[in-house]
């Protein structure tokens, strides 16, 4: 039955070592780093390469949950691409890698394009994390306090200067700047952009009336650039003054950039945080495809933009060898493979969710 509610470059295994750094990359700079850095431990030959492709915001989990697999099990590597939840699910939809990854489950359109290429389609949770609003102003440092109306604002173009009264009112001990604000947003079909216009709508009934949720959207600030991936929003924000984004957590934290504390359902001023995003997931213990949404969640110390992130496979592909591969190797990431989350700023899989993807995973046919 399918759900009811509504791109890059290719990256081999990372070395665990690339996740130390501070500095941003791009795809293809990372794959240089990886292919010439020093001491860099590159996995033997494997009987099989996987294939899947997506979603930007699983990339840093996935490059080292994987690279750390195929440590473990030599007879097989994931080679994973990041070029956005939209092209994840339309190569899936295709078939041309073995998974796809998106930050928002399959909507009923896409779903019904999905069965009809490959059969039933399972939606596993993967990942769970938090957007960072992140800004460049000249002078401000850490401390920059937002609420959601004004993120609404600032998206919308109403709010245009960084010393406009709304956001001075919010942050009485910052020297604001009076310097243009240069709203960055994804370019490309995007499951961060769904959590993060999701979390708009559900703060401004006129950003849901007038621009809505998706994984694409019409923006309508003008003084905008677009950035592909979680990569380029990042590279974007840090490379222009005056300008504000959103990313996945673990880009802004990696990366050191600077990230606003936003007011949460209780009135509160957040950081985006593992902890914070870990409360506002725990006050809804059970998602599903058609039930997801953790967005300005209740609670003292919950993060108002989190979200869950999902793969997508065929309950039985043709070659029931393969499909076996990619049913362990999914099932350890959704479980022993937790473990690597927290150390890349995501937030391990609650256990109930762990089950229920293990029990997603049983569905297939091999």
């Amino acid at each position: 039955m399918s759900p009811t509610h509504e791109s890059g470059g290719i990256i081999p295994h990372m070395h665990p070592d690339f996740f130390t750094r501070r500095k941003a990359l791009s795809a293809a700079a990372a794959l240089l780093a990886v292919a010439l850095g020093a001491g860099t431990v590159v996995p033997a030959f494997a009987s099989t390469q996987l294939t899947g492709a997506g979603s930007s915001f699983d990339y840093p989990l996935f490059s080292k949950a994987f690279y750390e697999y195929s440590q473990q099990h030599s007879d097989v590597t994931v080679n994973y691409q990041s070029i956005g939840s939209g092209g994840g699910i339309q190569q899936f939809t295709t078939k041309t890698v073995d998974f796809g990854a998106s930050d928002v489950p399959l909507n009923t359109e896409e779903y019904k394009r999905a069965e009809q290429a490959g059969g039933k389609v399972l939606q596993i949770p993967i990942a769970l994390g938090g957007v960072a609003v992140t800004y460049n102003v000249p002078g401000i440092g850490r401390g920059l306090r937002l609420s959601g109306p004004v993120v609404v604002a600032i998206y919308l173009g109403k709010i245009v200067k960084w010393n406009d009264g709304a956001i001075a009112k919010l942050n009485p001990s910052l020297k604001l700047p009076d310097a243009q604000i240069i709203v960055v947003h994804r370019s490309d079909g995007s499951g961060t952009s769904y959590i993060f216009t999701d979390y708009l709508s559900s703060v401004s009934p006129e950003w849901k009336s007038k621009v809505g949720v998706g994984k694409s959207v019409q923006w309508p600030a003008q003084n905008s650039v677009g950035g592909k991936g979680n990569e380029g929003v990042s590279g974007q924000v840090r490379e222009t003054p005056g300008s504000i984004g959103y990313v996945e957590l673990a880009y802004a934290l990696q990366n050191n950039m600077m990230y606003a504390q936003l007011e949460n359902a209780a009135r509160k001023f957040i950081s985006p945080t593992v902890e914070s995003v870990r409360a506002a997931a725990a006050t809804k213990p059970g998602v599903n495809p058609s039930d997801f949404s953790i967005v300005n969640r209740p609670g003292a110390g919950s993060y108002p933009i989190a979200g869950y992130s999902w793969v997508m496979v065929f309950a039985k592909p043709s070659d029931a060898a393969r499909a076996k591969l990619i049913k362990d190797v999914l099932e350890w990431t959704a479980t022993k493979g937790q473990s690597i989350a927290a150390s890349l700023d995501y937030v391990p899989l609650p256990a109930n969710v762990q089950q229920e993807a293990k029990r997603v995973l049983g569905q297939m046919q091999f």
